[in-house]
């Protein structure tokens, strides 16, 4: 289940909340108790291999100021 970050507006309070998809917009209440809050905006960060593109590495040669390998 998708996990959502929220903020509190009364007390700044950010919170996480699973809860499906379907109900991800929906008003969240603080563990304050306040009921005015955001749903904050999140990032997903990928690195590794498995989600990479399939573009070869590139090999060798670089270097330098422009990656030409002429200025170094």
């Amino acid at each position: 289940m998708p996990r959502y970050d929220f903020r509190c507006r009364a007390c700044g309070a950010t919170f996480e909340l699973s809860r499906p998809m379907a109900e991800a917009n929906d008003p969240a209440t603080c563990p304050q108790g306040h009921p005015d809050t955001v749903k904050l905006l999140s990032t997903v960060a990928v690195t590794g291999g498995a989600a990479g593109s399939s573009a070869p590495a590139p090999s060798g040669g670089g270097g330098g100021c422009c990656g030409g390998g002429c200025c170094g």
